[in-house]
Formats: structure tokens, sequence, C-alpha cells
């Protein structure tokens, strides 16, 4: 294992942020932590590339014990922070250098390693522009490229694409996909449940400080709910006559927007337009889609996966 977490916990003078983790993270793999806003998913991490201490349990990372050898971890692994930490006054290659000799590498490896990055996240057309010029997609690619100066073993990426537009993060996630490839183990905390669905081969997802679902995204969303969603718009006060007898059915109700989660959600349909007559479509806004990632981690949480106060979620069955 890479990562390895025993009865980990961490204490804060006015909460436990993480609680009696186990965590076991397999080489060439992404790896998701998820979690609502206050789940411990940053506070994990930070334990793992060893600049928080844990409460109690114990940490392994490439099987170095990560409380009394921090410095030989964080030698092998390349950590993105939610934040950019960049030298605004130099450039992508400036700023690259500049890391490479933080890590002290050889000046003909650093060079080499650099002019590579700058391909690798297309960065090229932007190497020599001071960092405060960029925009904050370019930003976030260097951050990146930063990371992978030491080409570590392990990456660690804390909420990479957070506040990117759609293009840029399809291009962060291709750069991971390409690492994983390449056998680089990724360990990745998302707000984004396409983004995990996307690059995850495995995941666990957070509640409290406790995991609460570990698996794979096909196999968790196969075992824990059934595979389609009828949505539609009904208020709670008309929900027996626009739906009828629904009962042991799992549905998940977000102000007047139900969700239903059954095998046929063809059926059901063709049930409520029975029910409801000609036009119910429209009136209702009904629609049929897979069930996904998203709808396995509300259910599990109890609240959506939003930056800032989550909102919480109501589940009927």
């Amino acid at each position: 294992m890479i990562v390895e977490c025993r009865s980990v916990s961490k204490q804060f003078p006015k909460r436990l942020a993480v609680e009696a983790l186990d965590l076991d993270v397999p080489p060439g793999l992404c790896f998701g932590v998820l979690g609502p806003n206050g789940a411990g998913k940053t506070t994990t991490l930070k334990m793992i590339y060893g600049v928080m201490p844990p409460s109690a349990g114990s940490i392994r990372v490439f099987g170095i014990d990560v409380t009394s050898n921090a410095r030989a971890v964080r030698a092998r692994l390349g950590v993105t922070l939610q934040e950019n930490s960049l030298i605004q006054d130099l450039s992508p290659l400036e700023n690259l250098r500049v890391f490479g000799r933080f890590h002290l590498l050889a000046k003909n490896a650093i060079e080499a390693q650099a002019q590579e990055l700058l391909d690798f996240l297309d960065l090229r057309s932007h190497a020599s522009v001071p960092v405060a010029k960029l925009s904050g997609g370019f930003k976030r690619r260097l951050a990146v490229a930063l990371s992978l100066m030491n080409r570590p073993e392990l990456l660690i990426l804390d909420e990479p694409t957070t506040g990117l537009d759609p293009a840029i993060r399809q291009v962060l996630w291709q750069r991971v996909r390409d690492l994983r490839a390449a056998g680089t183990t990724v360990l990745l905390t998302t707000h984004y449940m396409e983004e995990a669905e996307q690059l995850c081969d495995r995941l666990v997802i957070l509640s409290k400080g406790k995991v609460v679902a570990d698996g794979s995204p096909a196999r968790l969303i196969r075992s824990l709910l059934a595979p389609q969603v009828l949505e539609l718009d009904v208020p709670v006060a008309a929900d027996s006559k626009v739906l009828g007898d629904l009962n042991g059915v799992q549905r998940r109700r977000n102000g007047t927007r139900v969700s239903i989660y059954v095998k046929d959600a063809g059926a059901l349909l063709e049930r409520i337009r029975y029910r409801n007559g000609r036009g119910c479509e429209h009136r209702h806004g009904l629609a049929i889609r897979a069930t996904n990632l998203e709808d396995v981690f509300l259910k599990l949480t109890g609240s959506s996966l939003e930056i800032g106060e989550p909102e919480i979620i109501a589940w009927e069955s």
C-alpha cells in the first residue's frame, strides 16, 4: 500500500475532525476522499503528508511512519493545495526552477523537468509571463506542475479544479489520467461529483469525520441505490395524489423537486401518466436519468457537496 491509516483520529479543541479512520491507498490508482464541508477531508490529507500530527493512530506512507520521518515521505510526494502557492513576480519557468532547487535537484535535471512540465500542463505559451498576470486556470496548472517537479510517487490534489471553467477542468482531468497511466498514485479531494466519478478508481466518503462508504464509484452506485431516477416537481401536499402509493421505494425531496429511485423508471412514468392524465410531463417537469455518484453522496451524508454551508436533503422510503 502507498498509504496506510490505522485508527487515525484528529482532535481539535472544540471538535473531533477525524475519528478512527482506516484507509488503504493501493499503488497506481486515483483514490478519492469526498465529504461535505467539515467532514475531515483536508485534515486527513494534512496528516498523510506530514504537516499535521494525528491525535491517535498511525499513518504510514511508502511504508514509512509519517510522524517519525515526515521529511523522507515528503521527498517522494507532491502536493497541490487548495490555495495556489506561487511566486507572483516570477514566470512559470522561473517558479519551476526555484521549486526544483527546493528539492535539491541537479541543475540539468531541473531544466529538463521544467521544460517537460511546461509541455505536459500546456504552459509553454505563457512560460515567460509573470505569474501575477496569468489567469486562474494557468495559475492552477502551474500549481500542479510545481507539485510534479520531484517526479512524485504519490500526488496529493486538494480540490484542484475548484473555481475553474469546464474547459480548464477537462485539461487537468486528462493530465491526472495521464499521470495515473504512467504509474503515479493520485490522492484527490474534490467538490465535484462528476470529477470524482470520472477520475477515481476508488474512493471513500467521509461524514462527520468517519468513513461511511468505501469502493469504486460504480460499485457504490450499484450497491446503494436503484439504477434509474425519475425526477418531478410536486408539492408535499400533492404528493400522494400525484404519485400514489410508493411504499418501500427510496426517494429524495429537495423543496418541490422529488427524485424517485427505481429499477424501471419508464414503467413508473407510465403509471404517473395514467394517474394524472395528458400533459402531466410538462406540469410536473418529469425527467428520467441514470443514478449517479451525487445521489449516493446525498444518501450517505444527508447534505449536498457545496462550497459554503451544505444544504440538508430529506430522504424517504
